[in-house]
């Protein structure tokens, strides 16, 4: 293994990560976040994990004009050209979307792979080989997706069912896909376990930038035409600034899995590669307590440098931003977040009840906590 002359890793760094409130906030989404201990956030853990593959000068980073001190912060070696700046959230399809126009007209056989900021991955050997198959099934003329073996019956991802097996010289896992499945309800993700013909959805699209473009302008032709406009524009400084101006703000919103790789699976242009590597969207706190309890739910998880905590028979997670001392006492699956201006207290069952709160502040016009 080693790098791919012909690729290059595109990471969409957007979302607020609101299932994460109040720790994850508009002006320092989840991925801006060290959510495992490492030592570094989620977006720096990916950019290392990519550089292997296809090097410090052929990663993108496609994130919001209000994160781009923080990114560029966080990731020293990326080149000023490969910084590409949204003016406001557009979806999936869009931020791809555009780094495909740009990297396309610099060069026109180039593969892109596209990983997401925020997710966790663990086994990065595992996770190369199953890129390195992917970009040989790419190298073909598909669209590829990596898809994660599930471990359990999770209702909180969705899932791609497998068809028959495609024949490519150095991706000996690849299959194609049949279709997507939104996430189930619990009985069904059972049988989606029971039957391993099921992977779960992990957001990971390797292709030609070619090849993508190709499917946005079949499916969604005006977010295409908009993209290629930007595109003509990007790498000329005086023009880019206002092309973002006048052509973003009207772009669609709707997500690649929509726009691309559905279409794509049911014209048999889609395949995917198992990923044999332990992985995490960190959705929630929930998610994020089994992630760094590793399994054990009688532990209580502690994060924050300067949390001090008293604990007597509790379980669950303790996120604290402060120098406040937190005492928990006979609690389990308790999740305590507690930050300078906002407090949240529930439990493992009802994280992802946490958006709602995210949607009622909203509507409270309490931005300030946002």
């Amino acid at each position: 293994m080693g790098r791919i002359d012909d690729f290059y890793a595109v990471i969409p760094a957007g979302g607020i990560g609101s299932r994460l409130w109040p720790l994850s906030r508009a002006d320092a989404p989840k991925f801006l976040h060290d959510l495992t201990g490492s030592g570094h956030s989620l977006l720096r853990d990916t950019w290392d994990r990519l550089i292997p593959l296809a090097g410090e000068d052929r990663i993108a980073v496609v994130t919001g004009r209000a994160h781009r001190a923080a990114v560029e912060g966080q990731l020293p070696g990326i080149p000023d050209r490969n910084v590409f700046l949204e003016s406001e959230p557009r979806e999936s399809a869009a931020a791809i979307g555009l780094a495909a126009a740009v990297l396309h007209r610099r060069d026109p056989d180039v593969i892109i792979g596209s990983f997401s900021a925020d997710h966790v991955i663990r086994g990065t050997q595992v996770f190369e080989w199953a890129v390195q198959q992917a970009v040989q099934v790419a190298r073909a003329g598909y669209i590829v997706t990596i898809g994660i073996p599930p471990t359990e019956p999770s209702v909180g991802f969705g899932y791609i069912k497998r068809a028959g097996e495609i024949v490519i010289d150095g991706a000996p896992e690849a299959t194609l896909v049949e279709r997507f499945v939104e996430k189930p309800d619990l009985a069904t993700a059972k049988d989606y376990v029971a039957s391993r013909d099921y992977l779960w959805n992990a957001g990971m699209f390797i292709s030609k930038a070619s090849v993508l473009l190709d499917e946005l302008a079949a499916n969604e032709p005006e977010l295409h035409a908009g993209l290629l406009e930007l595109a003509e524009a990007w790498d000329d400084r005086d023009r880019r600034g206002p092309a973002v101006d006048r052509i973003w703000p009207g772009l669609k919103k709707i997500a690649i899995d929509y726009a691309v790789a559905e279409p794509a699976a049911e014209r048999g242009h889609l395949a995917v590669i198992p990923g044999h590597f332990d992985w995490d969207d960190v959705g929630d706190f929930a998610s994020l307590t089994k992630l760094i309890n590793h399994g054990r739910k009688n532990d209580l998880a502690v994060l924050g440098p300067r949390a001090r905590v008293l604990t007597d028979a509790a379980s669950g997670i303790l996120v604290s931003q402060t120098s406040r001392v937190i005492s928990l006492v006979g609690v389990k699956d308790i999740i305590v977040v507690d930050t300078d201006d906002a407090l949240l207290v529930t439990t493992v069952e009802h994280a992802q009840r946490v958006k709602g709160v995210v949607e009622s502040l909203k509507l409270t016009g309490r931005g300030d906590v946002l």
